[in-house]
C-alpha cells in the first residue's frame, strides 16, 4: 500500500467535517473572528436556513490584501503565537476561513481604518482567486453561498430551513449575552430583524433583551469565587422553571461552552427546589487562568477540561445554593401575572361597544321595543331560579314574573325611595341584599398594623380549607398551606440530618459488595465521611467492601445498589452526595405525611405562626417538589383588574 500527502483542498474538507457541521457553526465561527478583530456591531443576515446565505458584517479593525490571503490558507492565525496555556480569544486554530472555503462559495470583503481602499478574496470549493481591490467600509464582509455545495453527501443530512434557521438565532442568542457591549442585528428570508442593542456593562438588562423581561424581575445575582476561580451570573427563581434546558447558559472566560460538568452542577444546585421535568433559568459565567481550562478539547471549541472540575463544581453548587437560601423564597412574578389572566374576565379585551357597561348583578331585559321595567331603565333586578333574596323575601315571584307584569321587588324600591335617581335605587337595592357579615355595621376587626409590615403580612381568612389569605401593606398574599407545612417540617428534619448522626441499624450479616479495585479504594477514602450518615463500611479483600451499618431512615434498603451507585458517583465527581440525597428523600417523604393537611380549618393565630415560620425558614417558597407555597399579588395588580390603575 502507497502512501501519499492528501490534496489540500481534500485536507480543508476533512477538516470541515468536524469544524463546520452546519450553517450555525459556521456563522459561530465567523461571529467569533468578528468578536475578536474588536467589532462593536455585528450583522448577521441569512437565506435558506444559512444553507443559501450566510453574510457577517462587521466594524472590526479589518485586513490588509495580505492578511487577506493568510486568513484562508490553513493554520493561519492572528491570535496563537506558541503557548496554548495563554488562549485568551475566541478563535485560535486559524481552521474556520480555510474549512469554510472548501465547501462552499465564500467572499470576503475587509478594509482597515488607515486604509484608502478594500480589498476582496474568493474561495469557492477551495479554489482560490487572487485579492484584488474592492470598495469598502472599516471592517469586514464574510459572505457564504451555497454552504456544503462541495459535499454533497453533508448537505443532504441537513435539516429544514426553519431548524437551521433556529439553530443561528440561538448561536448568536448566546453571544449576544456573552458580549452585551457589542449590537448584534439578525435578519432572515422572510425579512423579520432580530436587534440586540448594546448595554455596556449592564448585563442583566442584556439577558433580559435575550430571555425575556420576566428574567429580570425574578432573577438572583451570583458572585462567588473560590482559590483561582471566579463566579458571577444571574439565576432564576425556583418557581420561575421551562419545561426544558433551553434557556440555560454557560461562559469559560467569554466564550460560550456546552460542558456537562457545569450543567449537571447547576441541576444539582436546584435538586430540592424544582420539580422533576422542570429546568432553571440560567447565566453562568466562569472567569479562571487559562492554564487551568484546556478549551482545546474538540475543534468546535464547545467543550472544556478543567484541571480541577470539583471545585468547579463545588463553586457552582455552593454558588448558587448560598443565593437560593439569601433571596430565592420571595414568589415568581410570573405566579401573580398568571393569577390575574385567571381572574381577568374572557370578554375584557373585546371591544367597548360589544360589551355595554351595565350595573354589576343586572342584565338586560329582553322586552320589545318600548317597554321598560323599573323606571322604564334597559336594566331590571337579576333573581335567581329560587327567587331568595337574602332580606327581601317579596322578590321571590320576581324571577317567574312574566314581562310587563307588576314586579314586587321594583315596586318596592318606588315605595321606598320615590325621589331618588336610578343609581340611587340600585344603590339601595344593593345594601338590602347585604349579608349581615358583609355589611357596614358589621366590619371585619383590622388587622394588626405590625404584623402588616412583614413580608408575609396578617391573615385575614381561610378559604376551601387549604388556603390562607394574607394582607400586607401594598397587596395580598395567598398560601398554600399544606405546601408551606410541608416545607417547614422537612427543612427540620434536614437541619436534624446535619446537626446530629443518622441513627444506624447494623445488619446480622454484612452485606458484601463486589468492586474493581480502585473504586473500593475510593470507597474507603471517604468512609468516615460516611459514617454520621449511618452507613459503617470496611475493606474486604482487594476488591470487595464489607457493609455493616445501614441507615435506619431508609429502611430496607438495596445495599449493594446503594454501594455501586457511590463508587460511580465517585469515580465520576470525586463527590459521595448520593447517600445525603437518599436520605433528604426518606425527610421529604416524612415531612409530606406529617405536615397539615389540605382540608383542614386553622385559627387566626396558627395562620399568623405559620407566616411568621415561613419567614424565618430558607427555601420555604416552594415546597419540597418545587411547586411555589405562596402567590403575591400587589394593589397595583388588583386595581388594575378593576380598571381602576
Amino acid at each position: 500500500m502507497v502512501i501519499r500527502q492528501l490534496p489540500e483542498t481534500l485536507i480543508n474538507q476533512i477538516a470541515a467535517g468536524e469544524v463546520i457541521e452546519r450553517p450555525a457553526s459556521a456563522a459561530k465561527e465567523l461571529i467569533e473572528n468578528a468578536l475578536d478583530a474588536g467589532a462593536r456591531r455585528i450583522e448577521i443576515a441569512t437565506a435558506g436556513g444559512g444553507k443559501t446565505l450566510l453574510r457577517i458584517t462587521d466594524d472590526g479593525c479589518g485586513m490588509s490584501p495580505e492578511d487577506l490571503t493568510l486568513a484562508v490558507r490553513r493554520h493561519c492565525t492572528s491570535k496563537l503565537d506558541s503557548d496554548l496555556n495563554a488562549i485568551r480569544t475566541l478563535g485560535f486554530r486559524g481552521e474556520a476561513l480555510p474549512s469554510i472555503g472548501s465547501v462552499s462559495r465564500l467572499r470576503i470583503t475587509s478594509r482597515p481604518q488607515a486604509a484608502g481602499e478594500g480589498a476582496e478574496i474568493l474561495l469557492e470549493g477551495g479554489r482560490l482567486t487572487p485579492v484584488r481591490p474592492a470598495a469598502a467600509n472599516r471592517g469586514t464582509i464574510v459572505e457564504v453561498r451555497d454552504l456544503f455545495f462541495a459535499t454533497p453527501a453533508r448537505l443532504k443530512f441537513m435539516k429544514t430551513e426553519r431548524a437551521e434557521a433556529a439553530a443561528i438565532s440561538e448561536v448568536v442568542r448566546r453571544m449576544a449575552i456573552a458580549f452585551p457591549a457589542v449590537r448584534f442585528v439578525l435578519s432572515g428570508t422572510d425579512r423579520t430583524t432580530v436587534e440586540f442593542a448594546a448595554t455596556g456593562d449592564d448585563r442583566l438588562e442584556r439577558i433580559a433583551q435575550v430571555l425575556g423581561r420576566d428574567f429580570r424581575e425574578n432573577a438572583l445575582e451570583i458572585d462567588a469565587e473560590r482559590e483561582d476561580v471566579a463566579l458571577t451570573g444571574f439565576i432564576g427563581l425556583p418557581t420561575f422553571n421551562r419545561g426544558n434546558s433551553l434557556q440555560q447558559y454557560a461562559f469559560v472566560n467569554g466564550r460560550p461552552v456546552q460542558d456537562r460538568l457545569i450543567f449537571q452542577a447547576l441541576r444539582a444546585a436546584y435538586a430540592e427546589t424544582i420539580p422533576q421535568g422542570r429546568y432553571p433559568v440560567a447565566v453562568l459565567s466562569i472567569a479562571i487562568d487559562p492554564a487551568l481550562v484546556d478549551v482545546n478539547v474538540h475543534p468546535a471549541k464547545a467543550d472544556v477540561r478543567f484541571r480541577d472540575p470539583g471545585l468547579v463544581r463545588g463553586l457552582i453548587i455552593g454558588a448558587i445554593r448560598q443565593a437560593l437560601a439569601t433571596g430565592g423564597d420571595r414568589a415568581s412574578s410570573t405566579g401573580a401575572s398568571g393569577l390575574m389572566r385567571a381572574f381577568r374576565p374572557e370578554g375584557a379585551a373585546a371591544p367597548a361597544a360589544a360589551q355595554p357597561a351595565r350595573p354589576f348583578g343586572f342584565h338586560r331585559s329582553e322586552a320589545p321595543p318600548g317597554d321598560w321595567s323599573l323606571e322604564r331603565s334597559p336594566y331590571r333586578p337579576y333573581a335567581p331560579a329560587d327567587g331568595a333574596f337574602a332580606g327581601n323575601p317579596a322578590a321571590a315571584t320576581s324571577a317567574s314574573a312574566p314581562f310587563g307584569s307588576p314586579d314586587p321587588f321594583a315596586a318596592g324600591l318606588a315605595e321606598s325611595a320615590p325621589a331618588q335617581s336610578y343609581a340611587d335605587s340600585v344603590q339601595a337595592a344593593f345594601s338590602s341584599l347585604l349579608t349581615p357579615s358583609a355589611r357596614a355595621d358589621a366590619p371585619l376587626a383590622p388587622p394588626d398594623p405590625e404584623a402588616l409590615r412583614h413580608p408575609l403580612g396578617a391573615a385575614r381568612a381561610q378559604i376551601h380549607e387549604n388556603y390562607i389569605v394574607a394582607q400586607t401593606e401594598d397587596g395580598l398574599v395567598i398560601v398554600d398551606q399544606h405546601a408551606a407545612h410541608e416545607r417547614l417540617v422537612f427543612e427540620t428534619l434536614r437541619k436534624g440530618l446535619r446537626e446530629r448522626p443518622v441513627t444506624a441499624q447494623t445488619l446480622l450479616i454484612p452485606d458484601i459488595v463486589d468492586l474493581p479495585e480502585e473504586d473500593c479504594d475510593r470507597l474507603m477514602e471517604q468512609a468516615e465521611a460516611f459514617r454520621p450518615l449511618g452507613l459503617s463500611i470496611e475493606r474486604f479483600g482487594p476488591g470487595a467492601i464489607a457493609v455493616r451499618e445501614t441507615p435506619a431512615m431508609l429502611g430496607k434498603v438495596d445495599v449493594p445498589g446503594l454501594i455501586r451507585s457511590l463508587a460511580d458517583e465517585l469515580a465520576e465527581w470525586d463527590t459521595a452526595n448520593g447517600l445525603s440525597a437518599r436520605l433528604e428523600h426518606v425527610a421529604a417523604t416524612m415531612a409530606c405525611h406529617g405536615s397539615v393537611r389540605s382540608g383542614r380549618r386553622l385559627r387566626i393565630e396558627e395562620m399568623n405562626a405559620l407566616l411568621r415560620e415561613m419567614e424565618a425558614t430558607p427555601g420555604s417558597g416552594q415546597c419540597n417538589h418545587g411547586r411555589p407555597t405562596y402567590i403575591a399579588l400587589k394593589l397595583s395588580d388588583i386595581e388594575r383588574l378593576f380598571g381602576r390603575s
